[in-house]
């Protein structure tokens, strides 16, 4: 997975867009952030997702998933190693961020939707 190849995935998630903050471009569904390119380097993106979540997606891929350090990675806040995803791994657990912040009126109107 590239870079460009994660952006492209990620924008697929209904209602997101890119911006940034601190110098990473991100994606948000409403105002609130589910990913983030460059953290902590180019070779590297971050999602949202729960303790739990993160557990199950790091026991089933551990060369794509690692939890962030620190009281981030904690909460569930977990970095992908680009060069190891593939789309059909990550696609599911860009899916699950997305649901973690999305607000609620965007999650209804998108309910029947592959998200």
């Amino acid at each position: 997975m590239t870079a460009d190849g994660f952006r492209r995935l990620a924008l697929t998630l209904p209602e997101t867009y890119e911006a940034g903050h601190q110098g990473h471009p991100d994606f948000r569904v409403g105002k609130r952030v589910f990913a983030t390119l460059a953290y902590p380097d180019s070779s590297w993106a971050m999602i949202k997702l729960t303790p739990a979540q993160q557990s199950q997606f790091v026991a089933l891929v551990p060369k794509v998933f690692l939890p962030v350090k620190g009281a981030w990675g904690l909460r569930g806040a977990t970095n992908i190693k680009l060069s190891a995803a593939t789309r059909a791994g990550l696609q599911p657990a860009l899916a699950a961020a997305w649901k973690n912040v999305a607000p609620a009126s965007v999650r209804t109107r998108h309910q029947e939707s592959d998200v």
